[in-house]
């Protein structure tokens, strides 16, 4: 591939990996562990994988291994920035085990090593990817694993290869089926290790081992700086109300670690408004509060940011929408053979009352939305449904009637936004190229050690990483059960915006002061090069969860 002068610059950059991963290491373990909720349930759908101990590896002064190892590889789900040096720290970590050790990827996605399209990874294929953006090196895809024909298809070719270890990196959806097959082939004594790298921009797979996933710390960092010129065009034509919705489409720490980032004038989070009950009326009248606020001023301009999910966390649309997932999954069929014009009137019909009112309440094309086809995780496709237009006109319609009752005097002029892709495939910041890197090499030693179901785990992430501390959780701890495409199923538990956490109360502290003032900061590009101060520092989100400062 033709690089720009920044990708060459980047390319000679050596992530730095914690000093225990520097030579040979050694697995240490900790007490049993148990999955995140309905422990008896999960207990008994992966009896050979539950209750492990979490791993933490200390160094030894024994290296390399007796005889070399052949990996499997598979990208899953949607891109996040570091994937490729998760790979490159994976390829690196079985070659230090074994010189002759081989790293094969699987293409696009998972349904790569169902219908055995794969490529082996070598020395100059992986330099020409190391620290860049996107999952180009081999491709990624959606397909799931659940079957025991796609199981038992996979080991054909897993066999046939000579792989021993499989290693999957993604979100939450795609570790829950590397739970599944990671149970499955250890119940049939099939040889095969399946480990889990936690990936996804969205923040929302992690605890308090797994701090973070990666791709959020660049993807955020992305968005703020577009954030910010919008905040400084904004602040520059003072004309325009810019609606801005972010990805994020089960929590909304995207939305927040930008809000903590660049202070615009409001800032939705999904989580408090599910806690507090919120009616999507209710959210309209305090953006159209912030307008009144500012317009009275003489400001009649302002930022707003909106989490991608959060028609779902609206708790009267929240019901619809999972009644909808059962109606639509139990008569697909029967909906599919309705014409497009009654679609709308038999939905209505197969509702109950409550859910048919919030249903016929909503704005028809936003009622449409919600029962188009959904994922291949049975999931609303939230990322359609245009939030960001429908607040801004809700607004605008409001406004309306406050100017009416002599109350608004002020102009509304909007401008609309949707931030998503344009973060996915950025080069990694400083921090996830060191982070992917690592998890990449710690997937390796978890090989090394002859563990299976286990997720790649670095701690202490707000220090140098040289201090980072590696090592794995079994994915069973992060699991539980809940209803997914009118189905209760073993899943990751998503971890959601807390609160009471020191990320949300640090924005609650300030947001009544950045909704009347023009407070904006204009974060700027990533920096790669410079001071630590200026390249490394982690996302604001860690360091206030971790309540301690990294250089």
């Amino acid at each position: 591939m033709k690089k720009s002068a920044l990708q060459i610059a980047r390319a000679a950059y050596h992530p730095q990996l914690p000093i225990v991963l520097t030579g040979g290491v050694k697995m240490k373990e900790g007490e049993p562990t148990q999955s995140a909720g309905d422990q008896e349930e999960i207990k008994k759908l992966f009896p050979n994988t539950y209750g492990l101990p979490e791993i933490i590896f200390e160094k030894t002064s024994a290296t390399g291994s007796a005889k070399p190892v052949n990996v499997g590889v598979i990208l899953s789900g949607g891109q996040a920035p570091g994937g490729h040096n998760v790979i490159s720290g994976l390829f690196d970590g079985i070659k230090h085990l074994h010189k002759d050790s081989k790293l094969y990827g699987f293409l696009m996605g998972p349904g790569g090593l169902v219908d055995h399209q794969y490529k082996e990874l070598t020395a100059d294929i992986i330099d020409e990817y190391r620290n860049t953006g996107g999952f180009d090196i081999i491709g990624s895809g959606r397909t799931k694993l659940e079957t025991k024909e796609q199981f038992d298809k996979g080991l054909e070719i897993l066999r046939e290869l000579d792989i021993t270890a499989l290693v999957i990196i993604g979100g939450d959806d795609s570790n829950t089926n590397a739970a599944i097959l990671a149970e499955y082939y250890k119940a049939i004594g099939a040889g095969v290790q399946v480990i889990g790298v936690p990936k996804t921009i969205d923040g929302d797979l992690k605890n308090n081992v797994i701090e973070t996933s990666f791709g959020f710390d660049t993807a955020t960092k992305v968005y703020s700086e577009v954030i910010g010129n919008i905040q400084r065009d904004c602040n520059s034509s003072k004309k325009y109300w810019h609606f801005i919705k972010l990805m994020g489409r089960s929590a909304s720490h995207i939305a927040l670690e930008c809000a903590l980032q660049c202070q615009p004038n409001v800032c939705i989070i999904s989580e408090e408004v599910e806690a507090k009950d919120m009616t999507l009326e209710e959210v309209v009248d305090y953006i159209a509060d912030a307008v009144v606020a500012r317009s009275e001023q003489g400001l009649n301009y302002g930022v707003v940011l909106i989490p991608e999910g959060l028609i779902e966390f609206i708790p009267a649309v929240k019901k619809l929408i999972a009644e909808l997932n059962d109606l639509l999954a139990a008569k697909a069929s029967e909906f599919a053979e309705i014409a497009s014009e009654d679609q709308r009137d038999w939905v209505i019909s197969n509702l109950t009352p409550d859910c048919a009112a919030t249903y016929q309440s909503l704005p028809a094309g936003v009622a449409r939305q919600l029962t188009l086809d959904r994922d291949p995780h049975g999931n609303v496709q939230v990322s359609l449904i245009e939030t960001e237009k429908l607040l801004s006109e809700m607004v605008g319609k409001r406004l309306e009637v406050l100017a009416a009752e002599g109350k608004y005097e002020g102009k509304y002029s909007t401008m609309h936004h949707f931030f998503g892709y344009e973060g996915r495939c950025a080069d990694p910041s400083n921090f996830d190229a060191n982070y992917c890197y690592g998890l990449g090499y710690t997937a390796a030693c978890l090989i090394a050690s002859g563990v299976t179901g286990y997720m790649s785990s670095l701690r202490n992430l707000t220090f140098a990483p040289v201090n980072w501390v590696a090592g794995g959780i079994p994915i069973t701890m992060m699991m539980n059960m809940e209803r997914r495409n009118g189905h209760v199923k073993p899943v990751i538990r998503k971890a959601l915006v807390e609160l009471d956490g020191a990320p949300f109360l640090k924005f609650a502290k300030q947001r009544d002061e950045w909704k009347v003032g023009t407070c904006y900061t204009y974060p700027g590009p990533i920096q790669y090069f410079g001071p630590a101060e200026i390249c490394d520092q982690p996302s604001l989100t860690l360091v206030y969860e971790q309540k301690r400062r990294k250089y």
